[in-house]
């Protein structure tokens, strides 16, 4: 699986930003896809996740702000970004979850950078 990562950028504080995800190569091995991001100087933590199922989860931190959502192929999902604040300035990883072996594919980062 290869992941390609788009959408990142600048944008003002309240603002809204869409950050994709499409995946390649063996997208029924996919058991999840998942958004990650690492702040300078911050471990990189999960910030949403979508099951093959449908079923998703939120870090706290964006509840109510963020919506994962995947086509129906599972080989694009998107992160709408919505009330942005600084804090969420950082750079943002999409993975995939692999079933059987649960190892981690990672993509590319793409900043995001909120301005205060």
């Amino acid at each position: 699986v290869q992941l390609q990562a788009s959408g990142g950028g600048l944008v003002q504080a309240g603002g809204s930003l869409r950050l994709s995800c499409e995946a390649s190569g063996s997208i029924a091995s996919i058991n999840s896809m998942r958004w990650y991001r690492q702040a300078p100087g911050k471990q990189r933590e999960l910030v949403a996740g979508i099951h093959s199922g449908g079923s998703t989860n939120y870090a706290d931190s964006v509840k109510g702000r963020f919506t994962i959502s995947r086509n129906d192929a599972m080989n694009t999902v998107l992160l709408q970004m919505n009330s942005l604040k600084a804090e969420d300035t950082a750079v943002y990883y999409c993975a995939a979850d692999m079933k059987i072996t649960h190892t981690i594919i990672w993509g590319q980062g793409t900043q995001v950078t909120v301005s205060s």
